[in-house]
């Protein structure tokens, strides 16, 4: 049977458990081969990566990070929480992208990078969640509607 409580001080002797709301803890998640597995995407691409400690090699769809992604801004993107976390030459970075353009691939690598640091060293989390790494850009090409010439634009108005 339920309690009645009739005034504040009975409140305060409640039997009742009060809510602890204790922070989640998180683990390190790694394979049988010791590496760290997690997946990235943006736009329409998406990104496997696994990580493991090792020199700092980065390889994406088997070939070199520079050759795959040859602008420099598109190098940046990919490096930004391997460089926040100062991580630099520790661990060995292996990557199969698929879908998109190189845009979205660089921004679907970096967003696996982030996810596998998190797994592999959970200390780190505070750092690429302040960089704004461990969130999935959500915004997509908005499809293209009928009547209209591309998703928002009309045709040219012509009066006769």
């Amino acid at each position: 049977m339920a309690e009645t409580i009739n005034s504040l001080e009975d409140l305060g002797t409640s039997t009742a458990a009060p809510a602890v709301n204790a922070a989640p803890v998180h683990e390190q998640k790694l394979d049988s081969l010791g590496r760290a597995y997690a997946t990235g995407k943006r736009k329409n691409a998406v990104a496997r990566v696994w990580i493991k400690p090792g020199k700092g090699t980065l390889t994406i769809n088997g070939r070199e990070f520079a050759k795959y992604f040859a602008r420099p801004v598109l190098q940046l993107i990919v490096k930004q929480p391997i460089v926040a976390t100062d991580r630099l030459d520790q661990y060995d970075v292996n990557v199969t992208v698929a879908g998109g353009g190189l845009s979205g691939q660089a921004g679907a690598v970096r967003h696996g990078i982030s996810k596998a640091l998190n797994y592999f060293e959970p200390g780190l989390r505070p750092i690429l969640k302040k960089g704004g790494f461990l969130t999935r850009d959500s915004r997509v090409v908005e499809r293209k509607k009928y009547g209209k010439a591309k998703a928002r634009r009309s045709f040219q108005f012509s009066k006769r």
